[in-house]
């Protein structure tokens, strides 16, 4: 997986909204204790600096080395390199520093669909305390507002080089399978909308374009889905290249907890 982000991880920083601090309100309100969250697949830590405004200490993992360079400070978060997304059980206690049933939030954006989900929920279950542990999962598409029309008229083009595992999110995590107790926050099979607002400079959305795993994909195949002419176009549809446009990102959420213990 880190290869997919670590080509284009100073446009994917530059590029990528920042998330409500609604949602973070939110997700803290659901949770029993504040003392300690993990952010899985933080990239540049757009959702650990969220995460960090209401939890004692974060700890922020990332696969890919490269991201992790461009991740922006902050006291309450802890940035380490993790060779797959979901550490081992003996890595799992000395990374988080509290061992099983220690984690009062896990977060996840924009990246649990690259995940081996079986490995990683098991983790989750793991350290998540219980009860009063939560964990939330969320993403966002080509599903851009007012432009869904020329974006999805451009994501077409994308489609033979997404990796399969994009399938959950380019779907609206509509089929994702999140074993967890339903909270109100979006379960299984029916994620909760969420909006994510950005005011966005044509330059902008090219670079949020070009941080698409699929772009990166095509070029290293030869094939250059953002060349001057797909340029123009989309300067036109987006109505020139010096307008910046307050724009939604039509996102989607599941939050859940792992329930009591077997043995409860």
């Amino acid at each position: 997986m880190a290869g997919l982000f670590t080509e284009q991880a100073a446009v994917y920083a530059a590029a990528r909204p920042a998330y409500p601090k609604d949602l973070f309100a939110k997700l803290s309100a659901l949770t029993a204790h504040h003392r300690r969250a993990w952010d899985v697949g933080t990239g540049n830590g757009q959702a650990a600096i969220g995460v960090a405004e209401h939890y004692d200490s974060v700890v922020a993992t990332d696969v890919s080395a490269e991201q992790l360079r461009h991740a922006t400070p902050h006291p309450k978060v802890r940035y380490l390199h993790t060779r797959d997304a979901t550490p081992g059980e003996e890595d799992l206690v000395a990374m988080l520093g509290g061992g099983e049933a220690s984690v009062d939030l896990i977060t996840v954006a924009q990246a649990v669909h690259w995940f081996d989900l079986p490995a990683f929920y098991g983790a989750a279950r793991r350290v998540l305390r219980r009860p009063g542990g939560v964990i939330a999962v969320w993403g966002y598409n080509y599903r851009v507002s007012p432009v869904e029309d020329m974006m999805a008229r451009f994501f077409s083009t994308t489609l033979p080089y997404w990796d399969p595992r994009a399938r959950y999110c380019t779907d609206g995590y509509r089929d994702l399978p999140f074993p967890f107790e339903d909270i109100g926050l979006g379960k299984e099979g029916e994620p909760a909308s969420l909006d994510v607002e950005h005011e966005m400079s044509f330059e902008g959305l090219i670079g949020m374009l070009r941080s698409w795993s699929a772009v990166t994909t095509a070029k290293q195949q030869g094939v250059d889905l953002l060349g001057a002419r797909v340029v123009k176009e989309l300067e036109e549809g987006w109505g020139g290249a010096e307008l910046v446009r307050k724009v939604t990102y039509k996102a989607f959420l599941l939050a859940g907890t792992p329930g009591p213990m077997a043995d409860e």
